[in-house]
């Protein structure tokens, strides 16, 4: 079906049709852009012909980096987002409880746990959550994804004890010879992968809720960040049972490949039912806010402190060499400047050019400014987790100081550097919010007010293209989304306002009114 839209400002990111008027679709993608009279006159009697009345048009985003599956799995959590205290988590979870109906013995699984902001500056413990939860094994995890708290019965459902060594790169809490019930990295990141999924009908329809969350922000394309082998028999499912309206792309554990070679024969670099195997995904460190993020030069205030890392530089040598032979891409994440060294130095023992299988470094907050040269050099495609100014900047500035603080996510001198960079939001880790990252990208400010790296503010349009051509390149997509051009993917978003023409302060209120994808609606607010 043929579908024109007119009287609205397009936001086109096409250097060749930026001053276009109308644009017409169809069968899924974009016939022809050009002024309102002409493209008006190619309707036919089946055209939808829809007056705009001056809202704006743009390229829908795309999304860098999140973990899609677990944004819908968490929506059968108990959400922990705006606790300030250890009062609030229990009396958080005992709601849940009750609405749930969590009987005895069963898993209670909460998730936005943050003791970064509560009110009594530190870590929950077990014997605190025995406190209220005896008869249920509970996890808190972590808002970073990274670490996490256990109950006792938890703790003995995992069978996690005094004993039990811990993984590589990992930590199983101990505070005079006792389990604290906090667990971080593979300790935790493999532990919970044993905890019981919810009911398949249970997780279908937290899919198709989780579809509609990303779509409601303007998103059509959506990252599964690391699909393990528990993730295999779901992603079965949903691409047998066509239940995807987004596109999703996938990152596999290397570990699995075999498996996942296997069931998704036809979905390597390619879209089946909107799902795709696009490469691998590896881990070098943990997080700045976790201080688990590696780095050159120690955390503030503990001088022997400088974080870790979790692979060897043979490990990493390894599977830089398999994604260069299979073709196939690599996400690295990668937050401390140290790990970043291990990346770099792994990639340039390969001695090849790594560059035509586009790797990514994933988060990047505390890569060094005199990294970047070599960022370029070698085709490493940076994706910044630059809401962290907003949401985390004054726990960096507390965990670094405030030069080291300044450089988080650093989109300004990478522009400089005229290298090709991506925003996301790690989701479940923030909400996936397209426009509330732009505004942080433009201004930088922290909770407390404070504007973090002056230099490192970048324009409205260059932080829109972060989220849209740009993501468009890091998928080797660019000829077919990103952009509002001839031959393209109708994938569009309306706005209320545009984004070129606000206030910077006022671009994080922009409200998607519509998301389109394939030239169909899959997305409207209420009229």
């Amino acid at each position: 079906m043929k579908k024109i839209l007119y009287n609205a400002d397009f936001i086109t990111l096409d250097g060749e049709n930026q001053n276009i008027e109308a644009i017409l679709i169809n069968n899924g993608k974009i016939e022809k852009v050009g002024k309102e009279k002409e493209v008006l006159a190619l309707k036919d009697s089946k055209t939808e012909v829809i007056d705009l009345s001056k809202k704006t048009v743009m390229p829908s985003f795309i999304d860098a980096h999140s973990h899609f599956f677990a944004v819908a799995n968490d929506l059968s959590q108990a959400n922990l987002n705006n606790c300030k205290s250890f009062d609030d988590i229990q009396n958080s979870i005992l709601s849940y409880v009750k609405q749930k109906g969590i009987k005895p013995n069963e898993w209670i699984i909460a998730n936005n746990y943050d003791n970064n902001n509560l009110q009594e500056g530190r870590n929950i413990t077990k014997e605190e959550l025995d406190k209220a939860f005896q008869s249920n094994p509970i996890v808190l995890k972590h808002k970073s994804g990274h670490s996490g708290v256990l109950n006792s019965k938890g703790l003995q459902m995992l069978n996690i004890t005094e004993n039990t060594t811990n993984p590589d790169g990992g930590k199983i809490e101990k505070k005079d010879g006792k389990l604290t019930g906090y667990l971080e990295e593979n300790a935790f990141i493999e532990n919970i992968k044993k905890i019981p999924m919810v009911s398949e009908n249970e997780l279908l329809n937290n899919i198709k809720l989780a579809q509609e969350k990303y779509a409601s922000y303007g998103i059509t394309t959506v990252q599964e960040g690391y699909l393990t082998k528990e993730l295999i028999p779901i992603y079965r499912k949903i691409v047998e049972d066509k239940a995807l309206s987004l596109d999703v792309v996938a990152y596999i554990d290397e570990k699995c490949e075999d498996i996942v070679r296997e069931e998704f024969a036809n979905c390597i670099k390619q879209y089946k039912n909107n799902f795709k195997i696009g490469g691998y995904k590896i881990f070098l460190d943990g997080s700045p806010q976790g201080r688990t993020a590696w780095m050159r030069t120690p955390y503030a205030n503990d001088e022997n402190y400088y974080g870790y890392g979790t692979m060897t530089d043979k490990e990493v040598e390894r599977i830089i060499e398999k994604a260069y032979n299979n073709e196939l891409q690599l996400l690295a994440h990668c937050n401390g400047d140290r790990a970043l060294e291990q990346f770099i130095h792994c990639i340039k023992k390969l001695g090849k050019n790594i560059e035509k299988i586009r790797p990514v470094l994933i988060h990047g907050q505390l890569i060094g400014i005199d990294q970047l040269e070599e960022i370029k050099k070698l085709g490493i495609i940076p994706s910044f987790f630059v809401a962290h100014t907003y949401y985390l900047g004054d726990v960096h500035i507390k965990n670094f100081g405030l030069e080291r603080a300044e450089k988080i996510s650093p989109a300004g001198s990478s522009g400089k550097e005229k290298i090709v960079y991506t925003f996301h939001q790690d989701s479940p880790v923030l909400e996936p919010n397209m426009f509330e990252t732009i505004w942080c990208a433009v201004n930088r400010k922290t909770k407390q007010g404070i504007t973090l790296g002056k230099d490192e503010r970048i324009s409205v349009i260059e932080a829109i293209k972060a989220v849209t051509v740009n993501s468009a390149y890091q998928y080797f997509e660019e000829s077919n989304k990103g952009s509002i051009k001839e031959g393209k993917i109708a994938d569009l978003i309306v706005v209320d306002k545009n984004p070129l023409k606000v206030d910077s302060d006022e671009l994080r209120n922009i409200k998607v009114l519509e998301t389109i994808k394939d030239g169909q609606t899959i997305y409207r607010t209420i009229d």
